[in-house]
This record gives C-alpha cells, structure tokens and sequence, in this order.
C-alpha cells in the first residue's frame, strides 16, 4: 500500500495519522478534507510535499471521490461530522457526511478493489452503567443514543453490509475518546484547557460523574496502521489504552497541572442524553494483532497536551471567543 488517501487528514485525529504515516512508512499520502471550521491546514504544516498532498472537497461527491480513489491502493476513511453537541442543534450534516459520504467512499472502493478502513466510535455501542464492571467488545450489540452516533453506527453497518455483498476489502475499528495536539477547543478536554489558558473558569457539564475511556491520539494512530497493514477483512478491532476517567477526575487533573484549586470549576446544564459511561476491552487488538499503547499514563499524556496548547495559542485563540459564546448561549 504505497498510496493512501486519507479522508478527513487535515482534521483532529486524521492529521495525527498522516503523521504517523509519514514518520512510520514510505508511503505517498494524499488527504481528502472538506475543510470544515474542524479542519486545519496548519495541521499538516511541515510534512514534506513530495509525500503528502492536500485534495480540498466532499466526500459526498463522487465526481471528486472517485478518481481519488481509482489512484491510491487504500483509503483510510477518519472525515466525519463528530460533535455530539452540534448533532443534536441540527443533524442533517451528520447524516450528509457520515453515511451519504461514507456511502460514496465504498461505491468508489467497490469499483477499484482498494483497501479500506473505517475509522468509527465507541459510541455506537450507547454507554454502559457508572457501576457495571462490563466493557465494549466487538459483540456489543449498537444502542446508539445521539445522532451523531447513530449516523456512526449507520456508516459501520455500510461497510459490513459491503464486505459481504460485494467483497469489498475492508476492516472497520472503534475507538475510546481521542486527546491530543490539534483538537478543536470545542471538544471537552482542549476546550478546559483552553479556559484556563485565556484566563477563565473550567465548565463540566451536571456533576462531572460520567466516564470517559481517553486514549491518545498518537496511540490510536499506531493501532490504525496496524489494522490498516495486519487486520483480517471482514472484521472490527476496538480501540483503547484502558484510561478510564470521569469528566471531574479529568478537570481536577488539568486544574492541578496548570496550579488551581481541584475545586475552580463551573457546574453548567448537562447535555441532553449524555451517555453515562464508554470503556474498551482491546483485547482483540493486543492479543491477535500484537499492539500495545505507548501513552499507558493519561496524566502524562495530559500534561504534554496542555503543554501543547500553551505554546500553541495563535492556533487556537481565535476561534474562542466564537466557541464560548456558543456554550454561553445554551446554558453550557
């Protein structure tokens, strides 16, 4: 696979992976990014561009989609409308994008036989009791609670559906909440961070006692390539680094790191439906796939993300003012 294309590559988790592809294979990468207010040119800054190369459309067009594809050996497909908050203010483009998009990618891999990977959510699964001692495996059965995970559980079917009707050759994973450099502040950990960084007070929706699963976007890179490069067609990996946390252990922990009080936060109204607890079991992952985390430690994988977001604050300060009015004008 010496030409991918990576839909989504100028965003959050998908830049990372271009990264890593970089840094770890040969490969000639091409990125297909809609360049969304989640997507970042600045993201991709310093990559060489003998290798990597910038595509701005839809993955919703199959006039820009198809000749993509029919020119590189694999897509690795990460483009996808993610925030749960905006998906319940207006859920059509999650629908657009995430399965009429992910919709056009398979038809396109249909037709030239390249490989595919299907990079989707742990909330696809719902959410399981703060006192259930049960993670998400690869049988959990979907009980998906938002739109955005419905259009995610509804894009993961797709790409089943199409393995076994027409063989396409494809591999699905889903994956614990993503931390790291190149988050959009509006997200829950780069958001606090951000708060206190521009001088204001951390937000945690209701009482802060839901749980995330955190994983570092560097580790769910190095677990998509070795899907991408060893994963058997046909089947779905979970993805997770075991760093289960919730949202009040986390806002305690950036408050400690940047020298506040555990206690300096704002309680501001929960979001409509919020899922109550995500863990993963990779078992499957580590045991036939041989991968391990590098960033077992979430508190240093914390603290080097805020030092990413101290030193990058001409990135991030100008979209602030816009995001926190948007909080502001919701309760949040």
């Amino acid at each position: 696979m010496q030409r991918i294309l990576v839909t989504g590559g100028a965003g959050f988790i998908g830049s990372n992976f271009v990264h890593h592809l970089v840094h770890h294979t040969d490969a000639q990468v091409t990125v297909l990014d809609k360049m969304t207010y989640a997507a970042s040119r600045e993201s991709l800054a310093g990559l060489p561009e003998s290798r990597v190369s910038l595509v701005v459309g839809d993955i919703a067009d199959a006039a820009v989609v198809d000749p993509l594809v029919e020119a590189h050996d694999a897509v690795v497909h990460y483009a996808a409308e993610s925030h749960n908050d905006n998906s319940l203010s207006d859920p059509s483009p999650f629908i657009q994008t995430n399965l009429i998009g992910t919709f056009t990618l398979l038809e396109a891999v249909r037709r030239t036989g390249a490989r595919f990977h299907h990079v989707s959510t742990d909330e696809v699964y719902g959410d399981l009791e703060l006192d259930d001692p049960a993670k998400f495996t690869e049988a959990t059965p979907y009980r998906p609670s938002s739109p955005y995970s419905a259009s995610k559980a509804g894009s993961d079917h797709l790409v089943r559906a199409w393995v076994r009707s027409f063989g396409v050759q494809a591999t699905i994973s889903n994956c614990s909440n993503n931390y790291g450099p190149w988050q959009h502040i509006e997200k829950f950990i780069p958001r606090q961070i951000t708060n206190l960084l521009a001088g204001g007070r951390v937000k945690l929706y209701g009482a802060g006692a839901n749980v995330r699963d955190w994983i570092h976007t560097e580790d769910h890179s190095s677990a998509v390539l070795r899907i991408l490069e060893a994963g058997r067609i046909g089947e779905t990996y979970l993805i997770g680094a075991d760093g289960e946390k919730s949202n009040l252990e986390v806002v305690r922990m950036i408050l400690g790191i940047l020298g506040h009080a555990e206690d300096d936060f704002d309680h501001v109204t929960d979001r409509a439906g919020h899922d109550l607890r995500y863990a993963i079991d990779s078992t499957k992952l580590r045991e036939e796939l041989g991968w391990t985390p590098q960033y077992g430690d979430f508190a240093d994988g914390l603290a080097r993300t805020i030092d990413w977001y101290r030193e990058n604050e001409a990135w991030w300060r100008p979209a602030k003012e816009a995001v926190e009015s948007s909080y502001a004008a919701k309760g949040q």
